[in-house]
């Protein structure tokens, strides 16, 4: 393994984009769906992160 293996990049910023949606829920606490803009709708079946709501914080508040 060299150096360039184990360097994290000089940039904070994230190498890709993703998107959201907050599915409201009368049962239930409200869950942030977190996927990749440009999935098909068959990838969307596999390829997102679901968060309930109280279970992430804003971004601003993390600095």
């Amino acid at each position: 393994m060299t150096d360039a293996d184990t360097t994290l990049p000089d940039s904070t910023e994230p190498t890709f984009e993703l998107d959201h949606i907050v599915v409201e829920n009368d049962d239930g606490p409200n869950e942030c769906a977190i996927f990749p803009p440009e999935a098909e709708e068959t990838e969307l079946l596999t390829a997102w992160i679901s968060a309930h709501e109280g279970a992430y914080v804003d971004l601003e508040s993390m600095h």
